[in-house]
């Protein structure tokens, strides 16, 4: 596989895990708010293994460490973390179309916008 995919996979799913973050902390980093609930503190790595090959996350942190991204299980080191990770992109807006071309570049499979609004639902 070539390294171009495997960079875009872990640049994709670490912004998608950021996202989840700020969204349970209820701020962006740096912003202070009444409505925040805690601190991001820093990333830790994970290897998962994926059909494109293996691949480090930076996994975000919380200070109390009450918070693990979704897109990644505890103990998981499979492709559910990608399959997660485009649903996610989905739930935050990114458009079908959008996450059926980031597939297509990645996976080398093609996907209907149906496809991708039935597979996040």
């Amino acid at each position: 596989m070539s390294l171009r995919r495997l960079t875009l996979e872990r640049i994709m799913i670490n912004h998608a895990m950021q996202a989840e973050r700020q969204q349970d902390l209820g701020a962006v980093p740096y912003e202070r708010s009444e409505t925040r609930q805690g601190y991001a503190n820093s990333y830790k790595p994970k290897t998962v293994t994926t059909r494109v090959g293996q691949i480090t996350f930076d996994v975000p942190q919380v200070h109390d460490g009450s918070f693990y991204p979704q897109a990644l299980e505890k103990g998981l080191r499979s492709e559910r973390a990608f399959t997660l990770a485009l649903a996610e992109m989905y739930v935050q807006g990114v458009s079908t179309r959008k996450v059926a071309a980031i597939t297509e570049q990645l996976c080398g499979v093609e996907l209907s916008s149906m496809q991708v609004s039935r597979a996040a639902a």
